[in-house]
This record gives C-alpha cells, sequence and structure tokens, in this order.
C-alpha cells in the first residue's frame, strides 16, 4: 500500500507540473502576443525595417523573428562600429539598464530614435525617463513585466511635472510625439557675435528687452517662436570677451557643450569634423575690398594714349611717305640718303598737319602722294585730338590690381585681424606670406580692425566676405563715388559654405536644420540679407556719411600737366639747334677742305 501510494503521488506532482509548465508556456506567448501587437502599432505610428535590440536574450530576441525587419542584437549593450544604416529603426532594450552604447558615432545618429523596454526590475518609470533625459535621450517607452494583465505603457514626456505619461494598449494617443514642436517656454541658450549683418543687438522699448536682428539671428528667432521657446543670450560668456564676440570663440564654445545654438556662422572650408555644424545656411567667398585705383594724372595722358605700336606704325609710315616724296619729286632715287628720309620736313609737316611748301609743276604721282598725305595726318591729328579731350574729360584709372605680388608693388597695405591670419594660416593659403612686413597690417583687436574698415580708409586693403560687401556696397550709394570695389582676383576662398554651430548632442537638431531650409525655401534668407543695410540704418550702426574724397574738377590746365609736352619741345628744339650748328660745322670744314685740295 505504502509503494502504491507513493506512484499515485508521484503521478500527481508530474500533472501538476505539466500543468503548471502549460501555464507558463501559455503566459509566455500571451506576452509575445501582447508586445507583438505593441509592435505592429508602432510600426503604424512611424515605419521602422531595422531592430536593434540591446541586451541579454528576453523576448525581444523571440519577436524579432516574427517582424519583417532586419534584426541587428548588441548583447553586450554597445556595438563595435558605426551605425550606418540608412533605414529607419526601433531600439528595444532588454531591460532598464541594458543599453550602454559607448560608440561616439552611433550615439549620435541613434539619439532621437524610437526606444521600447521591457523592465524585469523593480524600477519607477520617472527614474528611468531621468536616466535617459541626462544622455538627452527622450524617446522613449517602456513596459513592465505585468504588461498581459495591466495593458500599461509608461512612455516619457518633456516640459512637463511628471515627466511620464500612462498609456493603455488600446488608447487612441500615440506612444510616441514630437516633444521638442511645444517646449512651452524653456530657453535655447544662445549668443550673438554681433557682426553686422549677422546679428546686430537692439533695445526693445515695448519689453524693455535686449532683442537681436539679422539674417542669422532672424532664423533664431523665428525658430524660437515656432517651438514656444525662448532664447537666452549667455551674459556669463558674453562678459569674457566684451560686447562683441569673436566667431570663433563662439564655436569653441559650441564645442564644449555651453551653448545650445551659435548665434553666428562658421565656415567648412577648414573644417574635418562636421557634428556642431547644421546643413550649409548660405554659401560665401572670401575675398578682397580694394581701393578704386585714382585717375591717372593728366600730364601723363599725353603719353598713355600712344600705344607703342601706333607709334612704330606712324613712324613706317613717316619712312614711306619719305621714299615717295623723293622719288616723287624727280621721278628718280638721285636724292636717296638716310638723312633725306628721317629728316624729311615735308613727310614730318604733313603727318603734323602742318603746310609745306608744295614743289611747282609737280607731276600727277606727286601730287598723289600729298594727297595721301593729307588724308593720313587728318586720320592722326583727328584720332589723337578726340582721344586727348575724351581723356581730358574724364580721365581713365590706374591697372587695377590683380594679384599679391600686385598689392607688393602698391602703395597699399593689407589690414587683417590676428584671429583672421591664424584662420588662413590654418587653411594653408600662402598668399598673405608672399607680402612683406611693411605691406601688412595685423590688428590682435577685432573691434579695432571693424572699426578701421567701416571708416572706408583707402590706405588699406581688407579682407570681407561677400555677405558683408554687400551692405558696402549699398552704403557706397550714398557717396560721392565709390571708394572700394570687391576684387574677384584677390581672394583666400572664392567658394566656401557657412553653417550655424549647434550643440553636439541637441535632441531639437533635426527640428532647426528642418525650419532653416524651409527659411530658405521661401526666400527669407534672401529677403533678411537684402535688407540687412536698412536695418543697420535704423539701428544706427551705419552712419548715413559720406567716406569719400572725390577729387575736385580742375577749371584749367596748369604748367605742371603739360610739363612732359614743354620738356619733349625743349628737347626738340636744342636738337634742332644741335643739327643746325652741326650742318654749319660740316659745310664749313668741308668748304676749307675743299680749298685745301686745289691746285694753287
Amino acid at each position: 500500500m505504502a509503494s502504491l501510494g507513493i506512484v499515485v503521488l508521484l503521478f500527481c506532482l508530474g500533472d501538476v507540473g505539466g500543468q503548471l509548465s502549460d501555464i507558463t508556456n501559455r503566459s509566455e506567448l500571451d506576452l509575445e502576443e501582447t508586445l507583438l501587437r505593441l509592435l505592429l502599432r508602432l510600426r503604424l505610428e512611424e515605419h521602422f525595417d531595422t531592430l536593434l535590440i540591446y541586451g541579454q536574450e528576453c523576448v525581444f530576441h523571440t519577436l524579432s523573428k516574427r517582424l519583417e525587419a532586419s534584426t541587428v542584437l548588441a548583447s553586450s549593450g554597445s556595438s563595435d562600429y558605426d551605425w550606418n544604416f540608412s533605414s529607419s529603426t526601433l531600439i528595444l532594450s532588454c531591460g532598464a539598464s541594458a543599453e550602454k552604447e559607448g560608440n561616439y558615432r552611433t550615439l549620435i545618429k541613434l539619439q532621437m530614435r524610437r526606444r521600447l523596454l521591457y523592465l524585469t526590475e523593480d524600477i519607477q518609470p520617472e527614474e528611468v525617463c531621468d536616466n535617459y533625459s541626462l544622455k538627452e535621450q527622450y524617446n522613449i517607452a517602456m513596459v513592465k513585466a505585468d504588461f498581459v494583465q495591466s495593458g500599461s505603457i509608461y512612455t516619457c514626456r518633456c516640459f512637463q511635472e511628471l515627466n511620464f505619461e500612462k498609456l493603455d494598449l488600446f488608447d487612441h494617443k500615440p506612444i510616441f510625439v514630437e516633444q521638442f514642436r511645444n517646449m512651452r517656454g524653456a530657453t535655447i541658450k544662445t549668443l550673438a557675435d554681433q557682426l553686422a549683418p549677422r546679428s546686430m543687438s537692439y533695445h526693445d522699448e515695448k519689453t524693455g528687452e535686449e532683442k537681436m536682428t539679422g539674417f542669422v539671428a532672424n532664423l533664431l528667432n523665428s525658430f524660437a517662436q515656432k517651438l514656444n521657446a525662448r532664447l537666452q543670450l549667455t551674459s556669463e560668456l558674453r562678459s569674457k570677451v566684451g560686447i562683441l564676440n569673436y566667431y570663433g570663440n563662439i564655436s569653441k564654445w559650441v564645442d564644449e557643450d555651453l551653448l545650445d545654438i551659435g548665434m553666428s556662422l562658421d565656415t567648412t572650408w577648414i573644417r574635418s569634423n562636421f557634428d556642431t555644424m547644421t546643413y550649409p545656411y548660405v554659401t560665401g567667398s572670401f575675398c578682397f575690398m580694394v581701393p578704386h585705383p585714382p585717375k591717372v594724372p593728366y600730364r601723363q595722358i599725353y603719353t598713355m594714349i600712344v600705344d607703342p605700336l601706333v607709334l612704330g606704325i606712324i613712324f613706317v609710315l613717316f619712312c614711306l611717305f619719305s621714299l615717295l616724296l623723293i622719288y616723287s619729286q624727280q621721278m628718280s632715287w638721285k636724292g636717296l640718303t638716310v638723312a633725306n628720309i628721317l629728316l624729311n620736313d615735308k613727310s614730318l609737316r604733313g603727318l603734323l598737319g602742318q603746310s609745306f611748301p608744295f614743289p611747282r609743276d609737280s607731276s600727277k604721282q606727286m601730287k598723289l602722294v600729298c594727297f595721301l598725305l593729307c588724308f593720313a595726318s587728318v586720320m592722326m591729328t583727328t584720332m589723337y585730338e578726340a582721344y586727348l579731350q575724351s581723356f581730358f574729360t574724364s580721365p581713365p584709372p590706374e591697372p587695377l590690381l590683380r594679384s599679391f605680388n600686385d598689392v607688393q608693388h602698391s602703395r597699399y597695405k593689407v589690414a587683417i585681424s590676428q584671429d583672421d591670419l591664424k584662420l588662413l594660416l590654418a587653411s594653408g593659403h600662402q598668399g598673405i606670406q608672399q607680402l612683406s612686413e611693411n605691406r601688412t597690417c595685423i590688428f590682435e583687436d577685432y573691434n579695432e580692425f571693424l572699426n578701421l574698415r567701416e571708416s572706408f580708409n583707402a590706405s588699406f586693403i581688407f579682407p570681407v566676405t561677400n555677405l558683408r560687401w554687400h551692405t558696402y556696397v549699398e552704403q557706397q550709394k550714398f557717396f560721392a563715388e565709390p571708394v572700394f570695389y570687391f576684387s574677384d582676383d584677390i581672394c583666400i576662398n572664392r567658394f566656401f559654405f557657412l553653417a550655424v554651430q549647434v550643440r553636439r548632442h541637441l535632441p531639437y537638431r533635426e527640428l532647426f536644420e528642418e525650419h532653416m531650409l524651409r527659411q530658405k525655401e521661401f526666400g527669407f534668407l534672401k529677403f533678411w540679407i537684402d535688407r540687412s543695410f536698412y536695418d543697420m540704418v535704423r539701428l544706427r550702426l551705419t552712419p548715413l556719411k559720406d567716406f569719400s574724397s572725390p577729387e575736385a574738377l580742375w577749371d584749367a590746365i596748369f604748367l605742371e600737366d603739360i610739363s612732359w609736352i614743354m620738356s619733349l619741345y625743349m628737347v626738340a628744339i636744342l636738337l634742332c639747334c644741335f643739327c643746325f650748328a652741326l650742318e654749319l660745322w660740316v659745310s664749313r670744314c668741308w668748304s676749307k677742305w675743299g680749298r685745301c685740295r686745289a691746285p694753287n
């Protein structure tokens, strides 16, 4: 009987164990079905085709086989490679601390991806949301082990007192929402470089607050207004460098996560890491603004209108007419000598438009040659007089500077700030290094450099971007005459991108880039740039003052203006006197030599 009782007891225990195993398997199946229903709902809210599972094996590993999605397993909690998948990803974690991602590039790329956590630990959702918010990861949802019975989903929420919200599996509310679409008055830490026309500060009389305007400041103002946020100009950082901030300092502070978004622009042509830069906001060129060359002095006009080639052609014509006159006078070459060719007074007078004695009973050939000579003189004197009068009315400018070698041999100096010089040397630009020390003026104070450039000092050449040059063009329209021009020949970089600096792990970076592209698409950027000069005038940053020094119109020509002509005239008179004296001396010597040879 005892043995029979033991057998019956073992049979009952086996039956109970089988029933418990069936219950466990049934509960696991119910959990899988419920989680599968949740994942399908998440796919309906936003499609995903890749699963990334962190942690040791849990129910998510079984579910991944039932979903038509690529699956990446990270059992150690971190990946050993950069995340380069372009697909939409859903992150699943087997526990609150399963994700221990240590790959920097993967963290950035997966920062705003949706995360679903399966919590087996006894931990509150509030604590989980706090831990993830420290890592600036906000799209978090979690379910507990009793998900089958409770059907509760806990999702993290920002900008509210309770940092999570409890939802039901069958609720119609979305599980993941764009939380940064409404920041509910949260602050965005920024700082402006106050480099016109990018960002300019002014005092708002209505609110009594300091506000910013400019084509970069307006971008941030409209973005903050769109997100219901508030821009906070960090006064602590401003006190370190003064009111005007060099844009290199703002880039450094963004890299150090001291600012969310810099109200400034930085270039991409010397960077290799673009983690703290947005999409290109605007393109630019970095060239030099060069003073307009002065007009040619009047005393040089007489010579500059006679080209050496034209002068050579005139000399050839003079020799040809001399030969024709010599031959047509006697229809022979008896009087052909070098002196008669080079010192033919008829040919010289004819080409200069002066009268000369016409030989009697001249032949038809002689008359034809004189007619050609007269026609040539009319053409030459008319053209020379037309050029002379035109250049006297409006003298042409001196040649433009085309290279740094021309700058080296000019009367100008290149003014540049110490920070910009470091930027050029870091980029490998060799143009400035070609100049000697007496041709460069380096300013350690960036404000001093800007003040000198805005004074339109025509003794210097200044580096400037095409965006800033646009305001200078508008300002010079109020001058009597333009002072500077934008040189496309002397350039540091003719094309580069300018982007806004943002913090590395900024959670609303994609929203900001989307907003920036929309502003460009609808023409707001062009509108802000076009009206930037008038904003500067309105804020009294640019005076409507004429910085040009136009030359006074000369009512008369002074002796120094015709000094070259007078000098040439005196040289010609002296040459004629010398030739006349030489001719008398040779004639006298020739007569004496003839008398000496005569027989007594």
